[in-house]
């Protein structure tokens, strides 16, 4: 705690100023796009690299002459790689949420000081 006092105290002092609110909401904003796509990239690797996989058994299990197996595992690829892409979008939708909640409360902090 007693780390963090000054920051505190410093903190409080420029939240009485509107411009800085509106300067921390810019921030706040830009780095939840950067997080957003940080995590939207790291899921889309993910799912490239899990359905590349998929493919390279699938195709080793067809040329052994096992057919079915080989759609069955092509097809589970193609889920989890959906998968990904639909958690990438939530992840997306949850941060932009937190953004207009900071936002939210920056602004009404704006108004008030």
């Amino acid at each position: 705690m007693t780390r963090a006092l000054p920051f505190v105290i410093a903190l409080a002092l420029a939240a009485s100023t509107g411009a800085h609110a509106t300067d921390r909401g810019e921030r706040v904003e830009r780095h939840l796009d950067r997080r957003g796509d940080r995590s939207e990239q790291r899921l889309d690797q993910r799912g490239d690299h899990i359905a590349a996989h998929a493919d390279r058994r699938a195709q080793r299990l067809d040329s052994n002459g096992h057919p079915r197996a080989a759609r069955h595992i092509d097809a589970r690829g193609e889920r989890v790689d959906a998968r990904l892409d639909r958690r990438g979008e939530h992840i997306d939708m949850r941060l932009e949420r937190k953004g207009e909640r900071i936002d939210g409360r920056l602004d009404r902090r704006h108004e008030r000081g």
